[in-house]
């Protein structure tokens, strides 16, 4: 018995230590300057990684002090967990694997059309419902200014490939427009302004630039899908490792119970 109750309790301090990279993940996404005007992708993934903290803490208590009941609970609760981690899991793969970036003649960054991402980013994320308090909360970021300190001459800028797909979609116009390069949120004198809407949206204003472009929106979620695909790969090892600690932990717990039985039996109680 007492074997059986450190072995879960092990398990269990392994199941509460697999809860912060999970939490870490979380406050890592929500940081982000994208994810901060995002609110609703910004912490269910730093809930499910406090709840399961909370709940492999239990696990380790009852295991340790052998509270069957608590014991029982923690099991029930961390399944519900699980589930709902692969569900996040799932559903952020689903949602992010349309990629609607593509590559630009002569430039080391890319570009982002909206159209080739996902139809549930493009309507619960950058629709218009959503956009005038994004497109505000991007405004107030380092995102855009940031550029400017950092590249001097065009030939940098072009052949820069750190650029973000926030700051190509966000703070430069598109490069068919044929704007000419001032500095990175500067540009004057398109050649070809019917070759995308977005080019009459440009704005040299440093409060306007190109907020208003589907090519901003495109950004954003190119940086959300950039985002959560680093997020995932780190979320899947752990959720393995739940997984594979939760079974043993259940087949301990049932052991336990059997040898609890058999010597209950033996001294005559049953």
């Amino acid at each position: 018995m007492a074997l059986a109750n450190n072995l879960t309790a092990i398990l269990n301090l392994l199941a509460l230590l697999c809860s912060i990279p999970i939490t870490a993940s979380g406050i890592w996404l929500a940081s982000k300057p994208d994810n901060e005007c995002v609110n609703l992708l910004r912490w269910p993934v730093v809930v499910l990684g406090v709840l399961i903290l909370v709940v492999s803490a239990c696990g380790f208590i009852g295991a340790y002090q052998y509270k069957e009941t608590l014991l029982a609970v923690y099991l029930c609760c961390m399944a519900i967990l699980i589930g709902l981690l692969l569900v996040v899991l799932i559903f952020a793969f689903v949602v992010t694997r349309p990629d609607g970036s593509f590559q630009v003649p002569g430039r080391g960054y890319k570009e982002y059309r909206l159209e080739g991402f996902s139809d549930w980013l493009r309507e619960n994320v950058v629709d218009s419902k959503n956009w005038g308090k994004i497109r505000a909360c991007l405004a107030d970021t380092n995102v855009c200014p940031k550029l400017s300190q950092q590249f001097i001459t065009a030939d940098q800028f072009f052949s820069s490939s750190s650029i973000t797909p926030l700051q190509s979609g966000c703070c430069k116009p598109p490069t068919a427009c044929g704007y000419n390069f001032v500095n990175p949120t500067l540009w004057q004198n398109p050649t070809n302004m019917a070759a995308d809407a977005d080019c009459y949206l440009w704005n040299n204003d440093q409060s306007q630039l190109c907020y208003n472009c589907n090519s901003c929106k495109a950004g954003l979620l190119g940086n959300l899908r950039k985002d959560w695909r680093k997020a995932n790969l780190i979320l899947i090892i752990t959720v393995v490792v739940l997984i594979c600690v939760y079974v043993i932990a259940c087949s301990a717990f049932r052991n336990a119970q059997t040898e609890d039985l058999f010597r209950k039996y033996k001294q005559g109680w049953v």
